[in-house]
This record gives structure tokens, C-alpha cells and sequence, in this order.
């Protein structure tokens, strides 16, 4: 055990003891511990809070958010100082054997690299909080990114320590990658995918955070909650979480409802089966029966009727005419109700409009709302909806024998 220039100070307080050497090594030993606690503590719980106060002041919202990364970074900090002071002092502090001296010197470079590995960590994701409190932030999300630069990171932490262990240069570490790279290709494989697929994804603003996304083969329907290297984690509208392969983002195929949240409107597209038995011309005097229930010259341009006009075609103009006067749709785009291909379950009479309000329950309820209101006025024009009863519910109307309000004119018969 050679002395060191501490333990030679101290010497002198146990010179009259007999195992002086000994004692004096470890009084040397524990003032230089006890150093670098005090260190660390001083640092880490007044001078780095003090400098981390003076910041946030400066811009409290901002900086005051990043405060857990701050505080991450301060401690990491400290512990890269005293492992740089114990390495610098370690030949004039610890008296200690050749062989312990080389293993502890071993230990502070590693622990050395590892703190300075973390404290680039904590600078990268501060510079991405600070950077997701951008205005544009949420379009070009950089999580993807930001993960890439953290593995890069600790990989090459990872070279330096086994180089260290090794006492070998590092370039002589990576030169035996090339005999790995299939092994590393393979382990790393949804890491590449995922980089690649992020690069993508950021440049092309495929998706961002609160995005409305729906990946039917992964059974995904709801917001984007986090947008990972490996994964985005989707918040489904029955609060269960689907984790799904960032790459498959670009390999498959998703649907993103941000176009629509953006947009003026959100669809409505609904249809009503017209039971095709209850479609006839009508006259003037049904005309007149509709107009006591319903004002139709509200709704209709009875002057551009055609003659004959069919009690359907009397149904279709209501209901636009219905729609475009009601307050919660919007009317600037495209409105209008057509009919679709006949089938065997009638007519499809199809309701197409866009609601102003977007928000998903406000929209539930138009719709309803909408198709109640056209359901309840089918039988006044004499339609009636297709649907399938059962036996039981055709015998309960047989019962009760109910009929409906308004007599359907009968078609003109032509002479014989």
C-alpha cells in the first residue's frame, strides 16, 4: 500500500498509535468520502436548486413545467461532479493496493460514462418538452426521435464501458460489430422499423398527439395518447388502451378522423327503408291533408312540383327543405336526400348533411333527433317504413286494430 499526500498530512495525529498507517489510511480514506458527500449533497440541494430558481423565474410557465427534468438533471449532475472529483484526486486521497487502485479507478470511469450518458438523456428530453410547448409542436411530433438519440446514446455508453473492461481501444470494440451486424439487424429489427416509420410519420404529419385514429386490425378506435419509437398507445372510446407497431402506421393502412375535426362539419349519412307498396301519385286534396298537418309551403316550392308528383317525391323535398332550415346543420356544405338502388327491403331514402357541432355525443343526438323526426312524418305522407315484424306483433295490431291517420288517395284507374 503506498501513501498518499492526504494520508502523509495525517500521519502526524496518530504517530504515537500503534497501527498509525492503518489509521491514518482509512482517516484518509473517510475524509475523502466524507468530501465528495458534502459535495453532493451542497450541489445537489443548494447550488443547483438556487441556479434552477434563477431560470425559472425567467419564464415561469414554461420552465416551471419542465421542473421533474430539471430536478433529474440537477442530481445526475452532482453525482458527474463528484465522480470527476474522485477520479481527479483519487492518487492524492486513497491510500489503497495497485490492484484495488486499478479496480476503483475502473468503477469512477464507468460510473463517470453512466451519469454523463444520463445527464444527455435528461438534456434530450428537456430539449423535447421544451420543444412540445411549441405552437407546432402537435402536428410534428418528435418522440420518435427523441427515443432514437436516447438508444444511440446508451449504445455508445455501452462500447465505452466494455472497452474500458476490456482495456481495448473502442474503435476495436466496433470493428467486431461487422460480424454481428445479421444478430443486430435481427435483435433491432423493430427499432429500425420504427425509426423509419417515425422519420415518416413526423415529415408527412401522418398522425400527432389527440389524433382520432381507428386501425380496424388491431381493434383500435379511439384518441393517440402517446407516439413512441416502437409503439403508439391509443386511448380506445371504452377507455382500454391498444398498443400498436409505429411502423405498421406506414406499412398498413388507418384511418385518421383529424380531416373531419378540422373540417366545417362531421357526416351524416343515414338511410330509411320505404316499404315500396306504400309509394302512389296524390292529388290536390291529399296535398291539402299533408298542409293541415305540416306547412309544406314552409319547406317546398309547390310552383316546382311536377304533375303528376308521387307522395315519395312529396317526402324527399320535405325532408332537404326540413334540413336546410335547421339550425344545427351546416349549410354551406353539401346537403341532400337521394334515393338509392331499390333492394329487397324497400327503398333506401338517403339523408346526407354535416353537422355543425363535431363533438361526438352532440352529433349522436342530431342524428337521432333528425331521423325521429323524419320517421314521425312518414305516415303523414302515406309511406310507410320496411321493417320485419314478428308474429306476435302482427297479431297485437289486429288486436287493437289501429290505423293510420291519414287515408292514402288511391291511384287514378284508367277507363276501360
Amino acid at each position: 500500500m503506498k501513501q498518499t499526500h492526504l494520508q502523509e498530512l495525517v500521519m502526524p495525529w496518530f504517530e504515537s498509535m500503534p497501527d498509525a498507517a492503518l489509521i491514518s489510511a482509512l482517516t484518509a480514506t473517510a475524509i475523502g468520502v466524507g468530501s465528495l458527500l458534502i459535495i453532493y449533497m451542497f450541489t445537489r440541494r443548494l447550488l443547483l436548486p438556487g441556479i434552477q430558481k434563477v431560470v425559472t423565474r425567467l419564464s415561469p410557465e414554461r420552465i416551471g413545467a419542465l421542473t421533474p427534468m430539471l430536478n433529474k438533471l440537477n442530481r445526475r449532475f452532482a453525482g458527474i461532479l463528484c465522480c470527476v472529483l474522485y477520479l481527479a484526486t483519487f492518487d492524492y486521497v486513497y491510500p489503497v493496493h495497485d490492484v484495488a487502485a486499478l479496480v476503483l479507478k475502473t468503477v469512477g470511469q464507468i460510473a463517470l460514462i453512466i451519469y454523463g450518458g444520463f445527464i444527455l438523456s435528461s438534456v434530450v428530453s428537456i430539449a423535447g418538452g421544451i420543444y412540445n410547448q411549441l405552437d407546432f409542436a402537435r402536428d410534428i411530433p418528435i418522440q420518435g426521435l427523441i427515443q432514437v438519440v436516447k438508444l444511440i446514446t446508451f449504445m455508445v455508453c455501452a462500447i465505452l464501458i466494455v472497452s474500458i473492461l476490456l482495456e481495448k481501444s473502442p474503435t476495436y470494440i466496433l470493428s467486431g460489430f461487422g460480424a454481428i451486424a445479421a444478430v443486430t439487424l435481427l435483435v433491432f429489427k423493430d427499432t429500425i422499423l420504427g425509426f423509419v416509420a417515425s422519420i415518416q410519420i413526423a415529415a408527412n404529419r401522418l398522425v400527432t398527439y389527440g389524433d382520432w385514429i381507428q386501425v380496424d386490425s388491431y381493434g383500435a378506435d379511439g384518441e393517440v395518447i402517446d407516439l413512441g419509437l416502437n409503439t403508439v398507445k391509443v386511448r380506445n372510446w371504452d377507455n382500454t388502451i391498444t398498443t400498436i407497431p409505429t411502423y405498421m402506421l406506414v406499412a398498413g393502412s388507418f384511418k385518421n378522423w383529424r380531416g373531419m375535426q378540422e373540417s366545417g362539419g362531421r357526416r351524416i349519412k343515414r338511410s330509411l327503408n320505404i316499404d315500396m307498396n306504400s309509394i302512389r301519385l296524390v292529388d290536390d286534396a291529399f296535398r291539402e291533408q299533408i298542409d293541415d298537418a305540416i306547412p309544406l309551403h314552409d319547406y317546398i316550392r309547390v310552383a316546382n312540383l311536377p304533375n303528376p308528383v308521387t307522395n315519395l317525391g312529396l317526402f324527399r323535398r320535405y325532408a332537404e327543405g326540413y334540413l336546410k332550415q335547421h339550425e344545427k346543420i351546416n349549410r354551406d356544405l353539401t346537403l341532400m336526400v337521394r334515393e338509392l338502388q331499390p333492394i329487397n327491403h324497400g327503398l333506401p331514402i338517403e339523408f346526407y348533411c354535416f353537422s355543425e357541432d363535431k363533438r361526438w355525443i352532440s352529433y349522436e343526438h342530431l342524428q337521432a333527433e333528425i331521423m325521429d323526426h323524419l320517421l314521425a312524418v312518414l305516415p303523414i305522407f302515406g309511406l310507410r317504413p320496411y321493417q320485419s315484424v314478428t308474429g306476435q306483433l302482427s297479431t297485437s295490431e289486429a288486436q287493437t286494430g289501429l290505423k293510420p291517420s291519414i287515408k292514402v288517395a288511391n291511384p287514378p284507374r284508367e277507363k276501360a
